[in-house]
């Protein structure tokens, strides 16, 4: 969906990189999963991360994960301006 410029009915932004970036959350036999994405360049969709959420201090997304996410993005960042330039995000 996130493809063709639409979005899935279960995202929601993910507060911790602001607009664009994207959480879809899912319960399967009990285990929530989460998938990170951004749509905020104009040729590409990068999933940033995917994972089971197994925070041991409740509801909050481990730091780790967090920390990783933000690598992830400032990597996809620079990886479509090489590929794209600049101009081209969102």
């Amino acid at each position: 969906m996130a493809q063709l410029g639409g979005r899935h009915h279960a995202a929601k932004p993910w507060k911790s990189e602001g607009p664009r970036v994207l959480e879809i959350v899912e319960i399967f036999d009990g285990n929530a999963y989460r998938a990170i994405y951004t749509v905020r360049f104009a040729q590409a969709v990068y999933v940033l991360h995917c994972f089971q959420k197994k925070s041991p201090t409740g509801i909050k997304t481990a730091r780790t994960d967090i920390a990783l996410v933000h690598r992830r993005l400032k990597a996809a960042q620079a990886e479509h301006e090489t590929r794209y330039g600049a101009e081209q995000s969102h």
